[in-house]
């Protein structure tokens, strides 16, 4: 199935792909294992807040509108917040009464037969040497209530383009990004069962560990035996 891709991101395009065409050199791969006849879920690792838009590029030119589960603070920045809700973006309201209506409109997504992209650890990673760290569960649920693929997408290469919680991107010379697709993480033994905590962490830390292998290929490196866990070695940075 071939899907059109929405005006808005089209207009979009416009003026965000030229600058990073720009200031990237890419390695896309894997475009093969994005579903074409169904809503999915793409999950990615987190190490800049370049990311979603090296994430949003790749799945843009494989034809799939990148729809984000964002703060609700940015939906109120003047100008911004009125684009996010014309590309259908999702705002998360973490710890209030509303914190259910992003799950609600990407389950709409979803049954529509779009793509929702999720970093899993919730927040840029806090390890040292950028591997991934222990994830939250909202993903694996969203997966196991409703029947959906999970698509881990590794990338790397975006944090030379801007420093973790850097402010001032590096733009020269052209930074090389390196995204990777990989096949639909097998979560077949956990459909059908109670969503409880064990359920929903041993999906989770099968798709982590999904993501986290295809970054040690990209990287040619050993991720550590157990990821970064903020409650037990702290934020960090």
């Amino acid at each position: 199935m071939t899907r059109r891709m929405p005006a808005g991101f089209r207009a979009a395009a416009v003026f965000v792909k030229p600058l990073l065409l720009g200031v990237t050199r890419r390695e896309w791969s894997g475009a093969e294992n994005l579903p074409t006849d169904s809503g999915f879920i793409a999950v990615s690792n987190h190490m800049t807040y370049a990311d979603p838009f090296t994430l949003a590029h790749f799945l843009y030119d494989h034809g799939q509108a990148p729809h984000f589960l964002a703060k609700a603070s940015l939906f109120d920045i003047p100008v911004v917040g009125k684009a996010l809700h014309g590309l259908d973006q999702v705002p998360v309201h973490r710890g209030s009464a509303k914190a259910k209506d992003a799950v609600d409109a990407a389950v709409k997504l979803l049954a529509r037969g779009d793509s929702i992209a999720v970093f899993p650890e919730g927040t840029l990673t806090r390890d040292p040497e950028l591997w991934p760290m222990l994830a939250r569960t909202g993903a694996a649920r969203m997966a196991l209530e409703h029947d959906v693929p999970v698509v881990p997408i590794a990338q790397w290469g975006a944090q030379h383009l801007l420093d973790p919680y850097g402010k001032r991107p590096h733009l020269i010379p052209p930074k090389k990004v390196i995204v990777r697709a990989g096949a639909p993480v097998d979560l077949e033994d956990f459909r059908g069962r109670d969503l409880d905590i064990e359920t929903l962490r041993g999906a989770t830390d099968r798709i982590m560990g999904s993501l986290t292998g295809m970054l040690e290929d990209i990287r040619g490196e050993k991720a550590p035996a157990k990821p970064w866990d903020m409650r037990r070695e702290g934020g960090g940075r």
